[in-house]
């Protein structure tokens, strides 16, 4: 299928109807902007989530990982810079009263061919107006001047009225691993460089376009955090990047569909930033940053806490605040991408036609499809599916013919269908068809487990 067929409608479409993921408080209408991971998308984030953690956390000596609370103290968003900064530009329609976020607008109509983070707000309101960007909802051009909004969603502690204090559910993971720092290095004894890794959720109250789990109030981040010389640092950061690309490339991503973006606008902390972008169907959008950090994360949590953070060096006895190498990605903006370069509709011989999802297998939600071919070979069936499945995720359907069969296990991503038969009952052989190609084999039961965990790994 070419990839301008897939539109980000049929996918949704697609997500709902099989059971990756569902509107949130879909029956009362849903809350705009955020959605339930259904049987197959909690599988598929799951394996989105290991196969990154393999990769750079199981696999390296030297990076160790936390889960740090989600509500921290106050004062961690004041060293940060968020309570002060952390704000997005926002303008209302007049006629409808719907409010947006002025880049996002920006970013939409160009097709991520422009770069709204270079823009002041006269900028961007002048972009607007040239083009005539007009409002989503209702279609007019009718807006307000762009205003700045806080994005942090905040509560309160206390069990009194009088006594609460004012807390933040916090808008990235990134300065749980930096509070930590010293906690992970006295702990694990580790020597610089090293790394600290988290898979946590974050919350930001922010105006979304829309575009499904592309941008939603509540996510999922990955975030690996290399602690480093500081001159070092410009080493580490293209090191990263090379590492962030190959781990896109290893889960099956074509290259032609990726690209870096270097930022043409630094964030005060960083010295060097890129994005590796992917082109979505709404366009080329980001996917993940890697980040030169300096030492600013640190050093600014040495000057609030007034604890100190650094680094002794055991050789040299040299103190100092290492810098930080920030690889960050968004788990759910991940497996956006994983669908959406998974997607396809292939036209087969005799005019028959099929909808696969060509999953890398180690992140397909199941491993194999237990089908036996008529019902009476159900106990069978089910015998073989209690083995499998204590070593891998397995389904089971013995329901319609085995052609609908393999098309539902098509449509899910399925790498691998065994069909149960009567040769089955006399020689304990079955039938394994292929995903991809839809080449059948003939396998003895006892070999089956070590077949399917060879072409599931993730290397």
């Amino acid at each position: 299928m070419s990839k301008s067929c897939l539109t980000m409608d049929k996918l949704v479409s697609h997500c709902k109807t099989v059971g990756f993921v569902y509107p949130g408080s879909d029956i009362y209408g849903g809350l705009a902007n955020t959605w339930d991971y259904g049987p197959l998308g909690v599988e598929l984030k799951n394996n989105i989530k290991r196969s990154w953690w393999k990769r750079f956390v199981q696999e390296n000596p030297s990076t160790y990982g936390v889960d740090a609370a989600i509500l921290m103290n106050s004062r961690v968003w004041e060293a940060s810079g968020h309570t002060a900064s952390f704000s997005d530009p926002k303008m209302d329609c007049r006629e409808c009263k719907t409010r947006y976020r002025a880049d996002n607008l920006i970013e939409e109509h160009s097709k991520g061919e422009v770069n709204p983070d270079t823009m002041t707000n006269e900028e961007m309101e002048a972009y607007i107006e040239e083009h005539h960007i007009n409002c989503p909802r209702c279609g007019r051009h009718n807006w307000t001047p762009i205003r700045q909004f806080n994005m942090m969603f905040s509560t309160s502690r206390g069990v009194t009225d009088e006594g609460q204090d004012l807390i933040y559910l916090r808008p990235e993971t990134a300065q749980g691993e930096f509070v930590n720092f010293l906690n992970v290095q006295r702990t694990t004894r580790a020597k610089v460089p090293f790394g600290i890794a988290q898979i946590g959720k974050a919350f930001r109250n922010e105006i979304t376009p829309g575009n499904f789990i592309f941008r939603t109030i509540e996510f999922e981040q990955m975030e690996h955090q290399w602690f480093c010389k500081g001159e070092d640092g410009d080493k580490f950061y293209h090191e990263y990047k090379q590492k962030a690309w190959q781990y896109l490339l290893d889960l099956g991503f074509d290259e032609a569909e990726l690209r870096f973006k270097d930022h043409d606008k630094l964030a005060h902390y960083a010295k060097a930033a890129c994005d590796i972008q992917y082109n979505f169907p709404i366009g080329w959008s980001e996917l993940n940053g890697i980040h030169n950090r300096t030492d600013y994360d640190l050093s600014r949590h040495q000057e609030y806490s007034g604890k100190p953070m650094q680094y002794l060096d055991p050789v040299t006895n040299e103190k100092y605040v290492p810098y930080d190498i920030e690889y960050s990605i968004g788990c759910d903006r991940l497996l956006l991408a994983v669908l959406c370069a998974a997607y396809d509709e292939e036209q087969l011989e005799g005019g028959d036609s099929r909808v696969v999802m060509h999953f890398h297998p180690f992140l397909a939600p199941y491993k194999v499809a237990i089908l036996p071919l008529q019902k009476n070979l159900g106990d069978k069936a089910k015998e073989l599916y209690a083995t499998l499945s204590k070593h891998f995720m397995c389904t089971y359907d013995e329901t319609g013919s085995i052609g609908k069969r393999y098309r539902r296990q098509d449509q899910i991503g399925t790498p691998m269908c065994v069909t149960i038969d009567f040769d089955t009952l006399e020689d304990d052989t079955v039938t394994v068809r292929d995903r991809d190609t839809m080449q059948q084999v003939r396998l003895p039961i006892d070999q089956l487990v070590s077949y399917v965990q060879e072409r599931v790994q993730f290397n």
